[in-house]
């Protein structure tokens, strides 16, 4: 008996110890401060406690305060971990931060300045990107009645940034005092989309963070292409830091990131399409600071992946704004506020080239997909050396 109390004993006092860790007091005995336990603890012996209030009252207050459990800065609450700052998740519940707040080098200038070749990839890229851009053409025009086939032109990009009803809940409805049209997933569909892509394309879709992944890709088989990407962007709100305002009925998280899917038409190969694609230069992932309540803004970034990744200059932006508007691209929606279009002149851009073009610098700076063997695609292997399929060998 003797022997089981004192092994009791023991668990009991490295339990005391663990949590005193936990907890991130120095000793075992301040766990009765942190867990409440110090009043009852003394109320046992009234003479002794007036006398300590009586001697040293703003000592004792003090060294409660400190002690006191106030935020998560003081211990990382449900592990036992001793450096709390790692948790970025209760950092977001105490200061509205939210974890992606802490990446380093996202923006466009940091991103390379480890890899000077890539950085000067990017640099060779952009500018050979803006001496063959067009002049910006851009078209005021209610997309629910225009004929699309009007524009006279195939693409090789088009950009779909349709107002989701989903915005409304964050309040794009009213932002600026001016009243805006939501469209649904039906209306979208039924854009024509198909009859402006060249025979060899892609098209980018922002389709928000809910519904629109499985109903983009339903656009997407509509209008004759095939999903091949999926680029995520990460919002972040270090300039404005707080919890999200866009909350659904009984929703434990928050959306802090959109999509846009990415649907290819023809046959375009990585590894003999060089004078189309380039593939490798950027990643599918842009990390960036969102915009203010109820802005419909997305991040400038979609451009410069999209001009890296396709050399194609016939580039359409379809519900663009005047913030929007580019040079290399024809810019059409109904919040423009002014036209410049002709679909005579926008033609005779391509009548020579449709697309960059590349130089002998950028050719040997970009990744390249690996030679095959021979000639033969080598497959990739399961688990234990078997080839994959739905059945081994017998």
């Amino acid at each position: 008996m003797g022997d089981l109390l004192k092994s009791v004993k023991e668990r009991s006092k490295k339990r005391k110890r663990l949590l005193a860790q936990t907890l991130g007091v120095s000793s075992v005995e301040d766990l009765k401060y942190i867990l409440g336990t110090a009043e009852v603890e003394e109320t046992s012996s009234p003479k002794s406690v007036r006398d300590d209030d009586e001697k040293t009252p703003t000592m004792k207050k003090s060294h409660t305060e400190n002690l006191f459990y106030r935020d998560s800065s003081t211990f990382l609450k449900g592990t036992q971990s001793s450096n709390p700052h790692n948790d970025y998740c209760q950092h977001f519940v105490d200061t509205g931060h939210r974890p992606q707040n802490f990446i380093r080098d996202v923006g466009l200038a940091d991103r390379f300045e480890e890899y000077p070749k890539l950085r000067e990839l990017i640099r060779l890229k952009d500018e050979l990107i803006a001496e063959t851009a067009t002049p910006p053409m851009y078209l005021q025009a209610d997309m629910k009645v225009l004929d699309l086939k009007s524009l006279g032109t195939k693409f090789d990009v088009i950009l779909i940034e349709p107002p989701l009803e989903e915005y409304a809940k964050g309040g794009a409805g009213v932002a600026g005092g001016t009243s805006r049209s939501f469209w649904s997933w039906e209306e979208i569909i039924d854009l024509e989309i198909g009859e402006l892509a060249a025979h060899r394309s892609f098209v980018f879709l922002w389709c928000g963070s809910s519904e629109g992944l499985d109903m983009g890709r339903n656009c997407l088989r509509k209008w004759g292409f095939r999903r091949c990407e999926d680029i995520s962007w990460i919002r972040t709100n270090i300039n404005n830091p707080g919890h999200s305002k866009i909350l659904e009925s009984k929703a434990v998280f928050q959306r802090t990131k959109e999509h846009c899917l990415m649907g290819i038409k023809g046959t375009v190969r990585r590894s003999t399409d060089g004078d189309f694609i380039h593939a490798n230069v950027d990643i599918d992932l842009i990390i960036s600071e969102e915009e203010g309540f109820g802005s419909f803004e997305k991040p400038i970034e979609i451009f410069h992946i999209i001009e890296h990744f396709c050399l194609g200059r016939r580039r359409l932006h379809i519900f663009g704004r005047d913030a929007n508007i580019r040079p290399g691209w024809l810019t059409i929606g109904p919040e423009l506020t002014n036209s410049n279009f002709n679909s005579e002149l926008y033609a005779s851009y391509f009548a020579d080239n449709t697309t960059t073009g590349c130089t002998d610098r950028i050719e040997a700076l970009r990744p390249k997909s690996p030679p095959a063997n021979g000639g033969k695609v080598i497959r990739g292997r399961g688990r234990g050396g078997f080839a994959r399929a739905r059945g081994r060998a017998r």
